[in-house]
């Protein structure tokens, strides 16, 4: 199982950033897929879901109406936009797969002016 996080950086409170996360070693398809963030000194916490065929998502209400998450199963890849980012957005984003334990390294978001 691996799973890759891309996208992240520094942005302006605002802004926006679309976030990437390349799955393999497991059958994308089949599995739920979730993204987490964890802030500096505060313990990880749920972002958004989507559903294994992409009919159903969910999101934390911290994000609601400003994060969407997106699925591409040919490309087994999940996508998080973020819009009117701000600086409590910042934190190391992870995906993860409902059903497994591994977790990726993460990609750093930074909201600041």
């Amino acid at each position: 199982v691996q799973l890759v996080e891309s996208g992240g950086g520094l942005v302006q409170p605002g802004g926006s950033l679309r976030l990437s996360c390349a799955a393999s070693g497991f059958t994308f398809s089949r599995e739920d897929m979730r993204w987490y963030r964890q802030a500096p000194g505060k313990e990880r916490e749920f972002v958004a879901f989507i559903s294994s065929a992409g009919g159903n998502t969910n999101y934390a209400d911290s994000v609601k109406g400003r994060f969407t998450i997106s699925r591409d199963n040919a490309k087994r890849t999940v996508t998080l936009q973020m819009n009117s980012l701000k600086p409590e957005d910042t934190a190391v984003y992870y995906c993860k797969a409902a059903s497994l334990v591994r977790w990726g390294q993460g990609t750093q978001v930074t909201v600041s002016s």
